[in-house]
């Protein structure tokens, strides 16, 4: 690798970092304002999107320049394809951080009603499973990145539990259906971060061993690779 490839190559690493903090970010306090009820915080959240769109862009440009003017092969050119995957997943979890902050916008605008589940658990797990995928692209780590490939289970878990608990609210308290709804879709849009977040860990094992982990069951393939 060229000098000038990797400083370009780091500096592709500190802007993927940038955005990822910033999502992070997002999707804790778009919990939060579910949880407390926070109109201000949930507008704080939307607002903040935008940055995260912006640089979404500059990135995926940066990456298409680098491979233009450069042409790398082997594992410099799957770390850049890796970190356009990446950008994108970061920009769709960004996203789903709105969707979250939405509901909480409507929940703290209208009468509250007791939540036939408490989210904290599942919130928690995906938070982990989003701070785990980060952790093994900064460490290029592959043995966290198979920890966010058996959380994704239990946050799909969690969210068949939710359907079951708001379909028995819905039938005991009709006239709270729209607000067992809203909840409901804060837990489909944490399950659909933890896919995303799975996207990542999946990502980052390509990055490591240029094998396309995705649609295998679990990290098998590559747990057997290893130890061959």
């Amino acid at each position: 690798m060229s000098n000038r490839l990797r400083f370009e190559i780091e500096k592709l690493k500190k802007r993927l970092l940038a955005i990822s903090a910033l999502v992070e970010e997002n999707v804790q306090q778009a919990v939060q304002a579910v949880q407390e009820r926070d109109e201000i915080r949930a507008k704080c959240v939307i607002a903040a999107d935008t940055e995260i769109d912006l640089r979404e862009v500059d990135l995926e440009e940066e990456c298409l320049k680098i491979l233009a003017l450069y042409q790398p092969v082997a594992s410099d050119l799957r770390f850049i394809v890796a970190v356009m995957k990446i950008n994108n997943d970061l920009e769709r979890i960004g996203d789903l951080a709105v969707n979250i902050a939405e509901r909480a916008h409507y929940l703290a605008t209208h009468a509250p009603v007791t939540s036939p589940f408490d989210l904290s658990n599942m919130a928690e797990t995906t938070r982990t499973m989003l701070r785990k995928c980060l952790d093994a692209l900064i460490n290029l780590d592959s043995d966290i990145a198979k920890e966010v490939l058996t959380l994704d289970t239990i946050v799909d878990d969690f969210n068949r539990q939710m359907y079951a608990l708001v379909s028995e609210a819905i039938r005991r308290n009709p006239e709270h259906m729209e607000t067992f709804l809203q909840l409901l879709s804060v837990s489909r849009y944490l399950e659909r971060i933890a896919d995303h977040a799975t996207n990542i860990a999946e990502d980052v094992l390509y990055m490591l061993y240029g094998e396309i982990v995705r649609h295998q069951m679990g990290s098998n393939s590559i747990t057997d690779t290893q130890s061959n």
